[in-house]
């Protein structure tokens, strides 16, 4: 069993910036993807930003040249956020796949204030 957990959500104005983490309990590299959705209020939940283990990225265009995914050589995910703007206010749920396997965390809430 794969554990994921979030942190670094928070209340942050428009035009401010979070860093969320993602501690995993393996290899972030051991996952064929790694990432970030995140769900608004009432909506359903959207890729953010995800990494294959390769490192190629992939970005919704909603957040393209504001948010950053990244990883360290162990068992953390980031995602570098810039630019918040209220629409951004949701929660962002970590995310590993395999071939036959999906995991998620359970959330971290941001919010941002116009």
């Amino acid at each position: 069993q794969v554990q994921l957990v979030e942190s670094g959500g928070g209340l942050v104005q428009a035009g401010g910036s979070l860093r969320l983490s993602c501690a995993t309990s393996r290899s972030t590299h051991s996952f064929n993807t790694i990432g970030w959705y995140r769900q608004a209020p009432g909506k359903q939940r959207d890729l953010v930003a995800t990494m294959t283990s390769g490192g190629n990225t992939n970005y919704a265009d909603s957040v393209k040249g504001r948010f950053t995914i990244s990883r360290d050589n162990a068992k953390t995910v980031y995602l570098q956020m810039n630019s918040l703007n209220p629409e951004d206010t949701a929660v962002y749920y970590c995310t590993a796949r395999g071939p036959a396997y999906i995991y998620w965390g359970r959330g971290t809430q941001v919010t941002v204030s116009s």
